[in-house]
């Protein structure tokens, strides 16, 4: 399928895509831009007609594959997913890869148990203020959960609040060694695209019963943990993956993304917008950590 991509996002694999030592890139030249949404131009499927909104994210979009940092991109038919209704192109770029890795996170601890009406406890987001963690604290909010927020920028307190945060964490709190294999219980359930540390401290902190939806790992890619927290307290580690996530799942949390999971101060506090001149200096930037949010890209338009 050939679409004209009007809107693409910046996420931290697409400035490990472009940086020598990211190695997520599976080879150059490479067209970066793990994401994009826009028009169909022409396809050879059956269902999508020229002009219809579409999305696309994950595969080996942007890592093997050209991906949504251009003007025209060429993919296979099954990596794309209709623009849901009422959702423009921009809207699903503001949400991208990583509202769909909030969402998702989400959906897999709600069909764990987790429930609003029942929840047992505040949810805690970890790397609150990254693209995945920002709207996940939005989501769980919207949908009446008490939010714990964990960062490692305090000056961004404010930010948080404004989302739907009740309560603010320090990075140093939720990454700290602990000499014991599980400590207070305090959370119903924990959404974690840090990894890391931050996972360890997930799953000797979540209550009896309750789940961590692991995604990420800017926090490092090792676990130190013991076996108590799953056998004593019936932890749940909820694997969340975006990349090769079915066709049926995608087209779903999408769905839901326009509906029951749409976060709230999405456009008024989350999301900023560059244009394709600017996406240079900006990936060095997420790179450093000092991305904040969402980071839409206009390709076109």
């Amino acid at each position: 399928m050939t679409v004209r991509v009007g809107w693409s996002s910046v996420n931290y694999k697409d400035a490990l895509a472009v940086s020598p030592k990211g190695r997520v890139a599976k080879g150059y030249p490479l067209v970066p831009g793990v994401d994009l949404a826009g028009e169909v131009i022409a396809s050879d499927a059956d269902g999508l007609e020229p002009g219809q909104g579409v999305l696309v994210h994950g595969h080996d979009l942007g890592v093997g594959h050209h991906g949504g940092y251009a003007e025209v991109a060429r993919v296979p038919a099954h990596w794309v997913v209709p623009l849901p209704d009422g959702m423009s192109a921009r809207e699903a770029m503001a949400l991208g890869t990583a509202g769909f890795t909030a969402a998702l996170s989400v959906v897999r601890l709600e069909e764990n148990g987790l429930s609003p009406d029942a929840a047992g406890g505040p949810v805690l987001v970890l790397g609150a203020t990254g693209g995945v963690g920002s709207i996940a604290v939005a989501i769980l909010a919207a949908r009446g959960y008490e939010v714990h927020a964990a960062t490692g920028k305090a000056d961004e307190a404010d930010f948080l609040r404004s989302i739907g945060a009740s309560e603010i964490l320090t990075r140093e709190e939720t990454a700290a060694e602990s000499d014991r294999p599980m400590d207070r219980q305090r959370w119903a359930a924990v959404v974690d695209p840090v990894g890391g540390a931050a996972t360890a401290y997930a799953l000797r902190t979540t209550r009896y019963g309750g789940s961590v939806a692991l995604s990420g790992l800017t926090g490092g890619t090792s676990l130190e943990t013991t076996v108590f927290p799953f056998i004593l307290r019936g932890v749940s580690l909820l694997g969340i993956d975006s990349v090769n996530a079915p066709a049926d799942v995608r087209r779903t949390v999408w769905e839901r993304m326009a509906t029951d999971l749409r976060p709230g101060g999405l456009e008024d506090h989350i999301t900023r917008e560059i244009s394709l001149d600017d996406l240079d200096p900006f990936l060095d930037e997420v790179l450093a950590g000092k991305a904040l949010g969402r980071t839409v890209v206009r390709i076109t338009g």
